[in-house]
């Protein structure tokens, strides 16, 4: 269908547009080119997603143990035999004309027909001394991916949320060590997790917020301050789960239209669709449970419903 140019500013034409380029829109952009159908992959910096920055993976399939650059690294160069990964290349803008959707860079516009949504979400920080510095040292974002590595131990989840609840749930099955802290004096979690942080009598620590968290090679222990007597305390720990939401970065669809919920997370169908014709989301944009194994198949999805959308037919 397309013929690629590979000058600055010249409008090039293609099937499937992927913004991003985590293990979603690298799912999505291997299975739509085997699919043959002809794709553009845009990713604003190196790509890879939040992948990167775990330090150990253990329960992606077919890997005991692997460092979340490598896995990242692999699965690029596993997409890059297919289509060529445009990196550095910021989305600024998408429209829908007609039956295309404009999409608009800091570098080259592009028509395609159908975009992929791949774009992610960030996980907000507390910003705080030390947080940086321990990441993958006693400082994780993911309770489910890293919390194996705490079994036995001394931890603690900052969070007053349903995220930060279950989070909090999950830890208790591995430790009895166990602290919630939360800057308020109440948590912000439905009934039904308060409950059952009771019922597992899983100690918290109210109006309370990390001003430091410490340690030598690998974390020991935070420094708190209590907001209601402003005074200062540390409690020593092995490890931190910063549990106090996630940002999709789903910015880009907000002007089309795209219905997203509460907390800005894509809505979509089970066949990854928008509720705009021709525009599929995927990954850690549209929410859930927010795992590498979702995200690849969610792309897979997305990547083959879309060749009925553009007048295919499935080539198996």
């Amino acid at each position: 269908m397309s013929l690629v140019f590979v000058f600055r500013g010249i409008r090039l034409d293609y099937d499937l547009g992927i913004i991003g380029a985590g293990p979603a829109g690298l799912s999505a952009a291997i299975y739509g080119k085997r699919a043959g159908l002809e794709v553009v992959i845009l990713d604003k910096s190196f790509g890879g997603g939040t992948v990167t920055i775990n330090p150990v993976i253990e329960n992606y399939l077919g890997f005991d143990s692997i460092t979340g650059a490598e896995l990242a690294a692999r699965m690029r160069d596993h997409a890059e035999k297919y289509v060529k990964i445009n990196m550095s290349e910021h989305v600024t803008q998408l429209e829908v004309i007609n039956d295309r959707i404009k999409i608009t860079t800091d570098k080259a516009t592009y028509r395609v027909g159908a975009v992929v949504i791949a774009t992610g979400s960030e996980y907000r920080r507390l910003n705080v001394r030390g947080e940086g510095k321990f990441l993958g040292r006693g400082v994780s974002y993911c309770a489910t991916c890293d919390g194996p590595f705490f079994k036995n131990k001394r931890v603690a989840v900052v969070g007053g949320g349903n995220s930060a609840a279950v989070e909090a749930l999950y830890l208790k099955g591995l430790t009895d060590d166990l602290f919630l802290i939360h800057r308020r004096d109440q948590l912000r979690a439905e009934d039904i997790y308060v409950n059952q942080l009771k019922k597992n009598n899983i100690d918290i620590i109210f109006s309370s917020t990390v001003e430091e968290i410490y340690g030598d090679e690998v974390l020991k222990g935070v420094k708190l301050h209590n907001n209601s007597d402003d005074k200062m305390s540390e409690l020593a720990l092995d490890g931190i789960f910063i549990s106090i939401g996630n940002m999709p970065q789903s910015e880009i669809v907000k002007i089309l239209g795209v219905e997203l919920d509460k907390s800005g997370y894509i809505k979509v169908n089970n066949k990854m669709m928008t509720n705009i014709n021709r525009i599929f989301a995927v990954g850690d944009v549209i929410g859930g449970i927010r795992q590498i194994s979702t995200s690849v198949a969610e792309g897979a999805t997305a990547a083959l419903n879309s060749l009925e959308l553009l007048g295919r037919k499935y080539p198996f």
